[in-house]
């Protein structure tokens, strides 16, 4: 099985890359499962209902979320409808909407997608380990291939997360700080990890928001209100896992970057 996961779509110009990027990639490379990060889609916070139908209709299967899941007051409205959307596991269960995990059957084969968010650096959140564990170990007698979507700041946690479920989670690929990470690896027990995806969207701005506003805030510390860069060049970051179904255990990792500076060719 072939997983493609595109990380964190970045407002209207990261959306608009999606559309037109991920069905090249999807012809390309043929996988049977396509995973997104959604969080910053509508506008750089949170999503709502039109963008995430869109994002589903160019081309992912389960779209995943983080730190500003609720950002966007209209996910309300009908994430709890979907089994297409979740957000962190370990945000305050059974005290917010929405599921952290769903179970998708691709071609006969059951597959769990794990969201979960790290807490050093974040926003107050159960302790991501102990969720995984529960969630994982009930996984387990359903699923062969889990995938989780570590959400986190801190390079360590998300290694310490991988390395502490290693063989008994196909992958770990971390999202969040917007960077796209060059430490794409098997752990010895067959769980592909990579610290970081990277993101889709502004390829000029800085981490997709608006440079002139991020720049003027680290010169002068006064409030900034961020926009997401409109104009400019695009990017995405993505990876490709091969799992052997049977086993759950990863085969092979290998991270994509699509930018003016690293041109996609099919």
């Amino acid at each position: 099985m072939r997983i493609l996961f595109i990380g964190d779509v970045m407002g209207e110009p990261g959306q608009d890359m999606f559309v037109e990027t991920v069905p090249v990639l999807k012809r390309s490379l043929h996988p049977q499962l396509t995973i997104a990060n959604g969080e910053n889609a509508t506008r750089g916070r949170g999503i709502n209902e039109t963008v995430y139908k869109k994002l589903l209709k160019a081309g992912a299967d389960v779209i995943t979320m983080g730190n500003h899941t609720w950002d966007n007051r209209e996910i309300q409205d009908f994430i709890s409808s979907t089994k297409k959307l979740i957000r962190p596991a370990n945000f305050s269960a059974g005290q917010v909407p929405g599921m952290g995990h769903t179970i998708v059957n691709v071609n006969g084969v059951k597959v769990g997608v794990l969201n979960i968010q790290g807490r050093v650096f974040m926003n107050p959140s159960d302790d991501p380990f102990a969720v995984a564990e529960d969630l994982i170990s009930k996984l387990e007698k359903e699923v062969n291939v889990i995938f989780v979507d570590f959400h986190g700041e801190a390079t360590s946690e998300k290694e310490a997360f991988a390395w502490n479920f290693d063989g008994r989670v196909s992958a770990v690929i971390g999202t969040h700080t917007h960077v796209q990470t060059n430490d794409a690896r098997i752990l010895p027990g067959g769980t592909a990890f990579l610290s970081d995806v990277g993101f889709t969207g502004p390829y000029d701005g800085i981490l997709g928001m608006r440079r002139v506003s991020v720049i003027s805030r680290f010169k002068n510390q006064m409030p900034t209100r961020f926009k997401v860069e409109a104009d400019g060049q695009q990017a995405l970051g993505a990876v490709v896992i091969d799992v052997d179904d049977k086993t759950g255990r990863a085969k092979k990792i290998k991270n994509i970057r699509v930018d003016p500076d690293h041109p996609y060719m099919e």
